[in-house]
Formats: structure tokens, sequence, C-alpha cells
């Protein structure tokens, strides 16, 4: 078969034009749904790359799984408190088994990372199937999020609140406060965040702790993560918090415009997500992720100081001079 017959016609008035036509206010749940989360993740994720601990990020994301399952077990019920609390403390545990694998032996640290989160997330993957039923989880939801089910949460009168006349999504409304108040934990404790991300050992000598600093970042990443479950999953949750931050850094190396072109991007990604996954008739989520992919794609071959298209012209002089020194 041939595989462009895997991908649907392409009809602009059909992707961009009628899902807002036949359903404007699911399309804006939905893509401000996605913008909260590329956003709030995007915040995380860019200290994150700056401190190198991408690869932490990715195992949290992953290993909060059976800390989630876990306090739902214990509430007995799916409860925002419950999944917050559960997350929070395996997210504290991952870092804790990290560090304590790289500090009491010889292994490395990206090798800690791997055995801490692949164990966790399989842990966690066996207490879903097992115990999913008890406590009304959908596991497909949990590893992989379904973005659009965000639409439909106005036909449920307990998942709607109402502000401005409109009944606003519960998830959107969530993703809104946790934006909000990511946003303005990092803007508080921006400075004490930007010394120890470049250099702990000045942080400590200004005062700071650099540990708890450290611990702090977690725990927030470790809430992002668990508020963002529902909508994307534990999976594709990993490209919001590291594709927008790194498409920044390849343009801009200033911590403020980092965090500034993130906000630029969230947007972007959400609703070119949304319309590719219109387009493609599949998960949104997904979609959103392989937007932020081909947005660090196309900055990659076009950003002009280190591009592709600027190295290869940079490589392409060096060897026209060669050539004409050669004949001279």
């Amino acid at each position: 078969m041939d595989f462009l017959e895997w991908i649907p016609a392409y009809d602009a008035t059909a992707v961009w034009v009628d899902p807002w036509k036949m359903d404007f206010w699911g399309s804006l749940y939905v893509t401000l749904t996605g913008m909260f989360i590329v956003l709030s993740c995007g915040w995380v994720g860019v200290y994150l790359i700056l401190r190198r601990l991408a690869l932490v990020g990715d195992a949290i994301s992953h290993s909060v799984l059976p800390g989630l399952v876990i306090a739902l077990l214990i509430a007995g019920k799916v409860t925002s408190t419950a999944m917050f609390l559960g997350a929070l403390v395996a997210g504290v545990v991952t870092t804790a088994l990290i560090e304590f694998l790289h500090g009491a032996s010889r292994t490395k640290p990206d090798a800690a990372i791997g055995v801490s989160f692949t164990f966790l997330f399989a842990l966690g993957v066996i207490l879903v199937n097992s115990f999913a039923g008890s406590i009304d989880l959908d596991a497909d939801c949990v590893l992989h999020g379904e973005l659009i089910h965000v639409a439909m949460e106005v036909f449920d009168p307990e998942s709607v609140v109402t502000a401005f006349g409109v009944e606003w999504p519960m998830t959107l409304v969530r993703m809104a406060g946790v934006t909000v108040v990511t946003v303005a934990l990092i803007l508080v404790f921006y400075k004490e965040l930007l010394v120890s991300s470049f250099d702990a050992g000045l942080a400590a000598s200004l005062g700071y702790r650099p540990r708890w600093i450290h611990y702090g970042l977690m725990i927030m990443l470790s809430w992002v993560i668990v508020s963002a479950f529902e909508s994307v999953g534990a999976i594709l949750v990993i490209a919001m918090l590291i594709l927008p931050g790194a498409t920044a850094y390849l343009w801009v190396q200033r911590l403020p415009a980092l965090l500034v072109l993130t906000t630029v991007f969230s947007p972007i990604i959400s609703l070119g997500g949304y319309h590719l996954g219109v387009w493609l008739n599949c998960s949104i989520a997904a979609a959103m992720a392989l937007a932020a992919a081909i947005l660090f794609l196309i900055t990659w071959v076009i950003e002009p100081k280190n591009g592709l298209i600027r190295q290869g012209w940079t490589r392409w002089k060096a060897f026209l001079s060669m050539r004409q020194a050669e004949v001279r």
C-alpha cells in the first residue's frame, strides 16, 4: 500500500473553518486547555532543560503513576486532592531514589534515572490494570489521555463552572488555575531558580538552599504532570515538558526570553495540533505533541545562527573558498 494513502485528503475549509463553525465552544475549550497545558509544562520544562534534567521530567511523568493509583485506592474514589498528594509523594520519592542510586553506588546519573522510572512506571501499570475497576480509573486515559473529552464535560452539570455567563469545563478551569499558580510561583522565586539553575555553589554562598529549591521544582513538576494527566496522559506530557523549551532554546539563550518565547509557542502548538488532529482524524493530544515536534524541526532548519540552512551555507562558502585557494 502506498504510504500517501494513509494521509487523508487535505481540505483547508474542513480543517481550519468547519471545526469552529460547527462547534465553536467545543473547539475553544479544547484549544484553551491545550494552551494552558503547554504553557504550564513549558515553563517548568525550561528549568529542566537549563538544569540538564530533561530525563528527570521523563522519569517523574512516568513514576507518578503508582503514587496516583495508591493515593486513589486509599481515598476510595477519584478526587483532585488524592491525585495531587499521590503525585506529589511519588515525585519526591522518584527524585530521592535517583539521587540515592547515584550517590550510594557506582550507577551513573542517566542509568539511575532509567532504573527508577522504569521500575516505578511498570509498578504503576500493574496497579492500574489490577485496581482500575476499584477506583473508576481509566488506564487509557492515564497513559494516553484524550483532550477532546474536555468539550464533552459541558453535558455533565457536575463538571462545569459557570463564569461570565458561560459554562466552562472543569478540566479547563483546573488547568487555567494550575497555569496561573505555576507562572506566579516561578516569577516569585525567579531569582532563586535562576541562580541555582546555573551555579548551585553560588546559590549556596548567597544563602539559598539549592537542594530545597531542587525538590521544590520537582514538586511543581509533579503537580503540573498530574494536572495534565486526564487530558494528555503520562506519556504525551513529556513532549509538552521538553519540546516548547527546547524549541525556544534554539532561538534565544537568556532565561527571560526563553520564558516569553515558550509562552508565544503555547497557542501556536495548541491551535496547530488541534487542526492537525482534525485533518488526520487522530488523538488531539498526540497531534499537539506532533505539532510541537514539527515546530522544533522547522526551527532547527531555519534558525539564523546555527540552523541547518545556515550550517549548510557556511560549509558551502568554506568549500568554495578552499577551491579558490587550490586554483590559485
